[in-house]
C-alpha cells in the first residue's frame, strides 16, 4: 500500500524548485498557480533568499504548489494521502476533496491570516527532541505552552510566547534536547485563533468533494470520508495541534508498505524511518528522485 505525503512549513530551502523547472509543462503550471495566490512562485522557488521564503505568507503557498507540481510530475495514484500542517491542503487536492486551485486560494488566505495573527504577540516554537514523552508534555503544560506538533519518533514541538519558551529552555525535560525553530509565530496554538475566523469565511465559498482515496486528518490521524468534514478540519487545524504521530499510527494500521514524500521532501520520510520500520520511503528533492519513487509502486 502506497502513501503519498506532503511536508509542512519549514521544509523549503532557497532554490529548491530550480531543477524542477526543466520538466515539460511544470513552469507553465506554476505560472498559472502564481496568479491564483498572487505571488511569483517561480521566483520565490528559485532565486529568493532564505528570509524571503521563511515569510509565512510566501512559504505556505509555495510549499503547497511545489507538492502538487511534484505529484503531477510523479503521476502515481496513491492508496492513502496525508499532509503535515499546510501540507494537508496539498493532500486534500491529491485526494480530490479540493481542486488544486481551491486548495491554493484557501492557502493564500490562511497564510496571510496566520502572518497577521503572528504579528499580534511575540511568539515562537521550539522542537523537543528525545526525552520521555509524558515528562515532555508535562513540562510543556507547566510552562503554559502548547504541544503544537506531536510528530512521533521522539519529536514534539512546543509553541507559545517568547517569554514562555525562554523559561522552558531553562527548565528542559531530562534527556531532551531543545531546538528553537526559525518560524514567525506559534502556529497550531490559541495564538492563531484570529486566523481561524478568516479561513472559515474563505471556506464558505468552497464546495468540497468527498475524497476518492483514503485521506488522513492531522487532528486525530483518522481517515476522513466526507469532503465537508475535511474542509472543516482544515479550518480548525490552524489553531489546533498537529498529530502526525496519530497519522503514522493509522498508516501502520492501514498496512502502508511504501511512502513517497512530495517536494521538498525529507522531513516526513525521516520520521517514518524511525516510527514506521520496514516501510520503504523516497523523498522527492530533485527530479532525479522520480524514478526511485516510481519503483516503489511496482
Amino acid at each position: 500500500m502506497l502513501a503519498i505525503v506532503a511536508p509542512g512549513q519549514g521544509a523549503q530551502t532557497p532554490g529548491f524548485l530550480t531543477p524542477w523547472l526543466e520538466l515539460p509543462g511544470l513552469a507553465d503550471r506554476l505560472a498559472g498557480w502564481s496568479e491564483v495566490v498572487g505571488l511569483d512562485l517561480i521566483t520565490y522557488g528559485t532565486t529568493a533568499g532564505a528570509d524571503e521564503i521563511r515569510d509565512t505568507a510566501v512559504a505556505q503557498p509555495l510549499l503547497v504548489a511545489a507538492a502538487l507540481a511534484s505529484a503531477e510530475a510523479l503521476g502515481v495514484k496513491p492508496d492513502l494521502v496525508a499532509g503535515h500542517s499546510v501540507g494537508e491542503f496539498a493532500a486534500a487536492a491529491l485526494a480530490g476533496a479540493l481542486t488544486a486551485e481551491q486548495a491554493l486560494a484557501l492557502v493564500r488566505e490562511r497564510a496571510q491570516a496566520m502572518a497577521k495573527a503572528a504579528a499580534v504577540t511575540e511568539t515562537g516554537m521550539t522542537a523537543v527532541l528525545g526525552g520521555d514523552e509524558a515528562e515532555v508534555l508535562a513540562a510543556i503544560e507547566r510552562h503554559g505552552l502548547t504541544p503544537a506538533n506531536i510528530n512521533g519518533a521522539g519529536q514534539i514541538v512546543a509553541g507559545g510566547t517568547l517569554e514562555q519558551l525562554a523559561a522552558f529552555q531553562d527548565d528542559a525535560p531530562e534527556r531532551a534536547r531543545l531546538r528553537p525553530l526559525a518560524v514567525a509565530g506559534a502556529f497550531h496554538t490559541v495564538h492563531m485563533a484570529p486566523a481561524v475566523a478568516t479561513l472559515r469565511d474563505a471556506a464558505l465559498g468552497v464546495t468540497p468533494a468527498d475524497p476518492s482515496v483514503r485521506l488522513l486528518s492531522n487532528a486525530d490521524g483518522q481517515v476522513v470520508t466526507s469532503g465537508a468534514d475535511f474542509l472543516d478540519r482544515l479550518v480548525k487545524q490552524v489553531s489546533s495541534p498537529v498529530r502526525w504521530d496519530s497519522c503514522m499510527a493509522t498508516m501502520a494500521g492501514q498496512g502502508v508498505t511504501a511512502m513517497i514524500e512530495l517536494l521538498p521532501g525529507g522531513t516526513l520520510t525521516g520520521l517514518a524511518k524511525r516510527a514506521l520500520r520496514g516501510v520503504k520511503t523516497v523523498a522527492l528533492k530533485t527530479p532525479d528522485d522520480l524514478d526511485a519513487a516510481k519503483e516503489l509502486t511496482k
